[in-house]
C-alpha cells in the first residue's frame, strides 16, 4: 500500500533506537523527509545515516533533550514546521508514590505531558494552514491499565491522553489528527533492565528471561520496533484522515478489556 505521504516532513523524537527509531524508518521507507531527536550526538548521528542509507531520504539528525525547553527550540530550528509530529520520550523511573517528591512529579510531567503539548501548541498552526498534518504520542498501555509502580508515568501519560481528547476534535476539520500509540512489552532497550532483574533473580540467562515475560503476552512474543513504526506510518498517512483522537494499544493482546 502507498501511505500517500512521498516528500512530506517529519519531525520524531527520542529516535536514535527503540520504537522512535522504528518510526524514523517506516516514515522514510515511505519517502518522508525525517528529523529526529535524541540526546546523545554520535547515536542520532549514526542513526541518521543508517536510515539515509536504506531509503534513500533527507534524514537531519538533532543531538539534543527534547524535555528541555532548549532541546525543543534546537528540534524546531531544524524543522520548523513539519507535516507530521512523532511526540516520544522516555518513561520516568518506577518506585512507590510515598517516596517521590514534588521535583519528581514535575520531572515527569514535563518530559510525557507538558513537552509533548508544547511541540503541538508550537507546530499545529502551520499543519491547519497547510490544511493537513499528522501528530501521533507515544504512550503507553498503562493509560488503559495503570502499573503500579509506574505512577509518575501512569499520571503524566494519562494527562496527555486527556489533553489529545479534548483538542483532536477541534483541529479535525483542519485536515490534522490527532492520535496516540500505546505499547506494550517491545523488545528494545527500555525493558533490558527488567530481563536482566529476572535472569538474576532466577539464574537464568537473559534470552530466558525474555521467554519467560512473551509466555505472558497471548501472542507469546515480545513487539518488534519494526512493527510499531509500521503502525505509526499508516496512522500518519493519507489513509488515516477519518481516525483523530484514538488510542491504538500495541501489546500483542496482553491488555484483557473489551474496550
Amino acid at each position: 500500500m502507498d501511505l500517500g505521504i512521498k516528500g512530506k516532513t517529519a519531525l520524531v523524537c527520542a529516535a536514535s533506537k527503540g520504537l522512535g527509531r522504528g518510526c524514523a524508518e517506516a516514515l522514510a521507507e515511505e519517502g518522508v523527509e525525517v528529523t529526529i531527536v535524541a540526546r546523545t550526538a554520535a547515536a542520532i548521528e549514526q542513526t541518521a545515516s543508517e536510515i539515509s542509507q536504506q531509503t534513500g531520504v533527507t534524514v537531519t539528525p538533532v543531538a539534543a533533550d527534547i524535555t528541555t525547553e532548549a532541546g525543543r527550540a534546537a528540534a524546531l530550528q531544524a524543522c520548523p514546521t513539519p507535516d507530521i509530529l512523532v511526540n516520544n520520550a522516555g518513561g520516568p523511573p518506577p518506585g512507590h508514590f510515598k517516596n517521590w517528591t514534588r521535583d519528581d512529579w514535575i520531572a515527569a510531567l514535563d518530559a510525557n505531558m507538558l513537552c509533548a503539548i508544547e511541540l503541538i501548541q508550537k507546530t499545529i498552526d502551520p499543519m491547519v494552514a497547510k490544511g493537513w498534518g499528522r501528530i501521533v504520542n507515544v504512550t503507553s498501555t498503562s493509560v488503559k491499565a495503570p502499573i503500579a509502580i509506574l505512577g509518575l508515568s501512569n499520571g503524566a501519560r494519562a494527562g496527555l491522553t486527556g489533553f489529545v481528547a479534548g483538542i483532536a476534535r477541534e483541529y479535525a476539520k483542519d485536515g490534522v489528527t490527532i492520535n496516540n500509540l500505546l505499547p506494550g512489552p517491545f523488545d528494545t532497550d527500555r525493558l533490558k533492565a527488567a530481563f536482566e532483574a529476572t535472569a538474576h533473580a532466577q539464574n537464568i540467562g537473559i534470552e530466558d528471561a525474555k521467554k519467560l515475560s512473551a509466555e505472558s503476552i497471548p501472542v507469546k512474543r515480545l513487539g518488534q520496533p519494526e512493527e510499531f513504526g509500521k503502525a505509526c506510518a499508516f496512522l500518519c498517512s493519507q489513509h488515516a484522515g477519518y481516525i483523530t483522537g484514538q488510542n491504538l494499544l500495541m501489546d500483542g493482546g496482553q491488555y484483557p478489556g473489551t474496550f
